[in-house]
């Protein structure tokens, strides 16, 4: 009854937010307030390189993009380590805060650049607080974003989380483990649907190693890859979903054990 009054709610809440459509002036304040951060960081790195021709700097969209991207920042990483560390995290979490596509290229070059241990350990730093960024800003402007771009995956996700609310955290590292909903949607769902932080921060964390040690991994022998797809095969994607399944077995068994 009370999880029945509890969804009751919050479709009331989410009904209601689609008549904040378009964002409000503050919203489109608050909104540019972040980007201009982003900018004036990414600035701040630009004005500290030596001068040069930086007209490979751009947001890879292709292997060969990437590729060439790579070649030239090699040179740079090792002269130059602060500062290309610094641009790859003002970069990556600005890609994710915004839902920008081409993190898997950038993921790909922290294994190229750093190496499989610290190209992992970046990427999973860069990935969370671009979650989180993405979190919060959703958190204070999403709503009538989300409801409008994706009624029926937050109506079946609101759905979800409410029914496992005593092991959320199982049934959010196996979204992150496996592709069963996209993880920008994940990001930006997760706090209207009432997610708490901390169990959204943990499986963001966790969930997402497995795929990104596949990735960074792979960024070290880049020039043998012809596409993205061949990152994940089956064996991959099969093993992606073991670890989901293995993650959501509490939650199964709970449910036996209280039926």
């Amino acid at each position: 009854m009370k999880r029945s009054e509890e969804m009751m709610v919050n479709d009331e809440k989410l009904k209601g937010s689609s008549s904040k459509f378009p964002l409000t002036l503050w919203e489109i304040s608050a909104a540019s307030g972040v980007v201009l951060a982003f900018v004036l960081g990414l600035l701040g790195v630009y004005l500290t390189m030596p001068a040069s021709d930086y007209s490979f700097l751009k947001l890879p969209q292709t292997l060969e993009d990437l590729q060439i991207l790579r070649d030239h920042l090699e040179s740079y990483t090792s002269d130059y380590t602060i500062q290309v560390l610094v641009g790859y995290c003002v970069v990556y979490i600005f890609m994710q805060t915004f839902m920008i596509p081409g993190t898997v290229f950038m993921s790909l070059l922290a294994g190229a650049l750093f190496g499989v241990f610290r190209g992992l350990a970046l990427v999973l730093f860069t990935a969370t607080a671009g979650a989180s960024s993405c979190y919060f800003l959703s958190k204070l402007i999403g709503r009538p974003l989300v409801f409008s771009l994706w009624p029926d995956k937050l109506t079946f996700f609101q759905a979800q989380v409410a029914k496992r609310r005593e092991n959320l955290l199982n049934y959010m590292l196996f979204l992150r483990v496996t592709p069963t909903l996209p993880n920008t949607f994940i990001n930006v769902a997760s706090p209207i649907v009432d997610v708490p932080y901390h169990i959204f921060f943990l499986a963001t964390f966790i969930g997402i190693t497995p795929a990104a040690y596949v990735t960074v991994r792979a960024g070290i022998a880049l020039g043998e890859l012809r596409s993205v797809g061949d990152l994940y095969d089956f064996q991959s994607i099969a093993t992606l979903f073991l670890i989901g399944l293995v993650t959501v077995t509490p939650t199964l068994m709970s449910k036996n054990k209280s039926l």
